[in-house]
């Protein structure tokens, strides 16, 4: 790789650019890997590019199956998310097979989901994303702010308990930290919940269109609540601890709110169906929808778009860009039309095929197995690079915006989300609020984490008492039965735990004839579009400032993985960086550099 530089603008700094690769960043889905250009004159990434050297191929090993396996063969997608394809799998077949689960059902289900959103918070929060703001990291990274944090008292040290912002950095310290030690506990106790609805984790086990296979016994649902009891000290604590380090790095490091920040242009697609709204039938999909414990929704620079799953679902597209696949464009689609009427893209998932193409990577054409789905705004005619915000930033923000929402437990208002959780052991009862922030960011995708895990321990309780209410009247029907149709179409929406999550199915000669699911991932790891928007991670990465103080020889790139990694990519349990002793670029004349056909910014590639 050859040189970029620049003669310096006015007050900046002769560019010194430094190659950067993070690969593989592993994870479960798939082997992610970050490479960066870094600007150490001037503290910047001037270069990003997301890759994935990973061919899954679900798409192409469903067809011919039947139908109804379809949830298990795709909660073998992911290992730590597996239940969240079962169940969106089950939404999409519900719909193609024409058939409606008793109430009890879904309120396992919900309750399964809302142990499955605890758990993998949780785990994810405090034990890898954590890391990168822990002491050890700081220390290693940042000295001055850990100085800082040894001196300032924590806001909210009467609720969790410590004393000042370093002692909370020393309770994440890997292996060692109270906190970090605790979070384990809490997501096994949260697991347990899970199985107790879903039969097994992460592959369900009970879980099938029509309904469910757990047997509703009260002890069921109360066994789960005394673990949900259990965990709900932990889940208060949490809020105000990661409120109180959030808040410091934004004091401690003025600009730090541009670590991470793009352009606000969220995905959210509703998460938990309302038992009486929720019929499956397409026709009434924008309805039910909108009855959804999360609601639906697409946020572009602050405004709700739309909430209506069926322009969600009809705006989808899948682009290749910058990724490893043949076209099908020119083949017949699959769908020409939705149960409405209204025309269906040859891009959008029912009418894609996957046809791999293996070849060199390329950072100036093909570098990723990831394809670009992209959301269609009919308003503008823009292809949007939509992201999750990691998943909870996008769901609070749809479902504050939409003020649908109103439980004993969740409301939302308009402009926040007020999450009340009930006395516990430690804490009385509390009352929390998200409220939207200035930024799609680093820190607010992070901060938005602990926040839906209360969302879902209160929404627990709702689901909880709805499903003993239901089994002390005698109602215990978990199930009904269908007839497997000749031909019919499905999609499902559902949250996985890192975002949205579709899928899409063709039934021909009661077989799959196309299958296309399409989790968070794809959104926030795809690559350069056709049109030049980046993917999310790269738009993130690229053109962010830098505030860890070391210097080419021992960068850690701490600021880089933790956007990266706030957007949750599917368990990253470990990063291996080779940066060898730094290769700084030649350094030649370029007066475009930063200006947008220069190396430096990767405008126009792919």
């Amino acid at each position: 790789m050859t040189a970029t530089a620049a003669r310096p603008e006015a007050g900046r700094k002769t560019p010194q650019v430094v190659d950067m690769s993070w690969d593989p960043i592993t994870r479960i889905i798939g082997n992610l890997g970050i490479y960066t250009k870094v600007d150490f004159a001037n503290r910047e990434v001037t270069e990003c590019r997301s890759t994935s050297s990973l061919f899954r191929g679900y798409s192409v090993f469903m067809r011919g199956k039947d139908p109804r396996d379809a949830g298990f063969i795709t909660s073998r997608i992911c290992g730590i998310c597996g239940d969240n394809h079962t169940t969106c799998s089950n939404y999409a077949q519900q719909m193609a097979y024409g058939v409606k689960p008793p109430p009890l059902a879904e309120h396992i289900t919900n309750l399964g989901e809302a142990a499955e959103y605890m758990f993998d918070h949780t785990i994810f929060q405090d034990n890898l994303v954590f890391v990168d703001f822990c002491e050890a990291m700081v220390k290693a990274t940042n000295p001055g702010v850990l100085a800082k944090a040894e001196k300032t008292p924590a806001p909210h040290g009467n609720i969790h308990g410590f004393r000042t912002i370093a002692d909370i950095m020393r309770a994440f310290n890997p292996f060692e930290g109270a906190v970090y030690k605790e979070a384990l506990q809490v997501s096994r106790i949260t697991r347990e919940m899970f199985c107790k609805m879903e039969g097994r984790h992460v592959h369900p086990s009970t879980m099938y269109p029509g309904g469910v296979g757990t047997m509703p016994e009260p002890t069921t649902f109360t066994d789960y609540l005394s673990r949900l009891m259990k965990v709900l000290d932990f889940v208060k604590k949490s809020v105000v601890m990661n409120d109180d380090i959030f808040d410091f790095f934004y004091e401690a490091l003025p600009g730090y709110e541009e670590v991470g920040r793009r352009r606000i242009m969220l995905g959210c697609w509703g998460a938990w169906q309302h038992y009486a709204s929720c019929d499956y039938r397409y026709e009434n999909m924008g309805t039910w929808g909108k009855a959804m414990y999360v609601t639906p929704g697409i946020i572009v620079d602050g405004e709700l778009v739309t909430n209506n799953l069926v322009d969600i679902n009809l705006g989808m597209r899948i682009l290749l860009g910058s990724s490893y696949y043949e076209d099908w464009v020119n083949e017949e689609p699959f769908v020409t039309h939705d149960p409405l009427g209204n025309p269906v893209d040859m891009r959008h998932p029912w009418n894609q095929t996957t046809v791999p193409a293996p070849q060199k990577r390329n950072f100036d054409d093909k570098y990723s197995w990831v394809m670009s789905p992209r959301w269609f705004d009919k308003r503008t005619g823009d292809h949007l690079a939509l992201d999750t915000g990691g998943g909870p930033l996008a769901r609070l923000w749809s479902t504050a915006l939409n003020g649908l929402v109103e439980t004993d437990y969740v409301k939302a208002t308009g402009h926040s989300v007020r999450i009340t959780l009930p006395k516990s052991a430690q804490l009385p009862e509390t009352t929390l609020e998200w409220k939207i922030p200035k930024w799609s960011n680093t820190l607010e995708r992070d901060r938005a984490r602990p926040y839906f895990i209360a969302y879902s321990a209160a929404m627990a309780f709702d689901f909880v008492e709805r499903a003993l209410n239901l089994v002390r009247a005698g109602d215990t029907k978990i199930f009904n039965d269908f007839e497997l149709p000749d031909e019919a179409i499905g999609c499902g929406f559902h949250e996985a735990v890192r975002g949205v999550l579709s899928h899409h199915l063709v039934i021909k000669d009661k077989k799959i004839a196309n299958y296309h699911p399409y989790p968070p991932t794809p959104w926030n790891a795809s690559p350069q579009d056709n049109f030049g928007n980046l993917g999310p991670y790269e738009d993130a990465v690229q053109g962010q400032p830098i505030f860890e103080e070391n210097g080419p020889d021992d960068f850690k790139g701490v600021d880089i993985m933790r956007t990266v990694r706030s957007f949750d990519p599917c368990l990253p349990c470990g990063v291996h960086m080779y940066l060898g002793k730094g290769k700084e670029l030649q350094q030649t004349h370029s007066p475009m550099f930063g200006a947008g056909a220069g190396a430096g910014t990767g405008a126009g590639h792919g």
